[in-house]
């Protein structure tokens, strides 16, 4: 009966203040300036009445916190900029059925504890965007020790800046105190800022305002902050006339903000990428100059960003990018070592080919492996490299095979930090393109029931687009119409394929010599 009765309340505010709604939007001047005021009180008061009816009725909480969602069609969403004290009005609503519950639970019981709290960052960006988030961080003027003392299930993580980790089974929910400026103290004090000499960020546990969280952030649209209690949209540093012009722009001295974290220089890369914008002048400028930083980060770090990079559908124009600010020879020096200049190699393109189509498979929702990325990047320096080895050193090509994976994949991982669970499906996927040439009975069956074999497969068909080899080819296209045939017909392919192959052997036996007797 209660339920009813605040929906009955709900739906005759609706009304009212829709009506208010439309003469406000109108585009005659509004006479009367205190009819919005009077609308989001009315709207406050409202929300007072459905936290009030969820705290008296626990089981309905979920159904009242849904109809306050909707209070959103007639509250109109601003954009508050108090720096240039200037507010207008956005195209699209951010809708709270794209935000993860998990999420609102953080947000609503922050509020209810007197904190601060926004979503921030990419979540709102691509919200804004009509896209998917994939994750959801919030900032909030609670200390770190304070906001694990209102979630049991939080840990604080970090040691160059503190976080708070709120775990909801697989979803993290990641909590950050808003930053304030950093200053140069004393080493020893844990809760201050720490530069190193090269002005790389070291540590940063300083708390601000939101007005200095906005500015310690790294990109314009990533610092807009939505308030899920008064459906405002915050934005310090017009983070939204960027996003609604395509460009990534760096807040502050470009320089100096690539010298705290040189990271940032891959961040504005995959943005571009992934969004398809434009990375501003003043913002790219500084990235040739300044890549060699990136030797200064953990590997661990790096391959995780190199992940970001090339394995979310964007790969190849992210490739693209780190090549124009001189990234990618970084990244993966062992393949920079054998492109050239006009990119026309056997290289350069299966690393192409190799890219559009784990773009083409994660824009289709088909997964693809680090494993394979790898593999399917350094196999053509791997093969470069095996030939050297064999030649140099008199070694039977098997032997500098073998040999030649352990030292590519060692180079590679002193800058990516590889998994070795990684690294062991790596080698399973280049020893498979030798074992799929050996197609004999029982040696068929096993290798389909290999666990890379699929993965050892799309390379092959990589391979052979890319060869262009009668050879490759034909051994593609078998495998390829294995898979599809049924058992019976699996057995006569091996079996016409087992007496061809028998055929060549005894015309090779008894071959007569020519006429130089060779």
């Amino acid at each position: 009966m209660r339920c009813i009765i605040f929906i009955r309340v709900a739906n005759f505010w609706r009304k009212a203040l829709i009506c208010d709604d439309k003469l406000t939007c109108d585009n005659t001047p509004v006479k009367n300036k205190n009819l919005s005021c009077r609308n989001g009180e009315a709207t406050k008061k409202l929300i007072a009445i459905f936290k009030l009816s969820a705290y008296h009725n626990s089981e309905k909480a979920s159904a009242y916190s849904i109809t306050m969602h909707e209070l959103r069609l007639f509250h109109t969403t601003h954009i508050t900029n108090p720096i240039t004290a200037k507010i207008s009005h956005i195209q699209r609503l951010i809708s709270h059925k794209d935000i993860s519950d998990n999420a609102l639970k953080v947000l609503y019981r922050l509020n209810k504890s007197g904190y601060e709290s926004y979503l921030v960052g990419g979540s709102v960006r691509d919200l804004l965007l009509g896209k998917k988030p994939k994750d959801f961080d919030i900032t909030t003027n609670a200390t770190p020790e304070q906001i694990r003392n209102l979630f049991r299930n939080c840990r604080l993580v970090g040691r160059r800046f503190r976080l708070a980790h709120i775990m909801f089974g697989p979803e993290i929910i990641e909590v950050a105190t808003f930053r304030g400026h950093h200053e140069q103290n004393s080493q020893s004090d844990k809760n201050s800022s720490l530069l190193a000499q090269n002005g790389m960020l070291l540590r940063d546990n300083i708390f601000g305002s939101i007005e200095e969280d906005a500015q310690r952030r790294d990109f314009t649209i990533n610092s807009l902050y939505y308030n899920v209690a008064d459906f405002r949209l915050r934005d310090y540093v017009d983070g939204l006339r960027d996003l609604q012009q395509g460009v990534i722009r760096l807040i502050g001295n470009p320089e100096t903000r690539y010298r705290e974290d040189p990271v940032r220089m891959l961040r504005a890369v995959r943005f571009a990428a992934n969004l398809n914008m434009q990375i501003s002048d003043e913002t790219a400028e500084p990235i040739p100059q300044l890549a060699s930083l990136l030797y200064e980060i953990p590997p661990a770090r790096l391959f995780d960003e190199s992940i970001k990079l090339l394995l979310t559908g964007y790969g190849y124009p992210a490739y693209l990018k780190l090549c124009k600010y001189q990234l990618f020879q970084l990244l993966f020096p062992i393949i920079a070592r054998y492109c050239t200049p006009d990119n026309t190699t056997l290289l350069e393109a299966t690393l192409v080919q190799t890219l559009k189509n784990i773009d083409h498979h994660l824009q289709n929702s088909i997964k693809v492996t680090p494993a394979f990325l790898f593999a399917s990047l350094l196999w053509r320096p791997l093969l470069k490299y095996a030939q050297e080895l064999a030649l140099k050193n008199s070694l039977s090509y098997y032997e500098a095979f073998t040999i030649a994976i352990n030292d590519v994949l060692d180079e590679q991982c002193c800058v990516l930090a590889i998994p070795k669970r990684i690294t062991t499906l790596i080698r399973d996927i280049w020893q498979l393109q030798l074992r799929l040439t050996r197609r004999k009975n029982k040696n068929v069956y096993k290798l389909m029931e290999h666990p890379q074999f699929s993965a050892a497969y799309d390379l092959l068909t990589i391979r052979a687009k890319v060869e262009s080899n009668q050879e490759t080819l034909h051994l593609a296209k078998w495998w390829g119409e294995f898979q599809l045939r049924a058992p019976m017909l699996q057995k006569e392919m091996v079996n016409n394929l087992n007496a061809k192959l028998t055929l060549q052997r005894i015309y090779t036996r008894n071959r007569l010599p020519n006429k130089k007797g060779l």
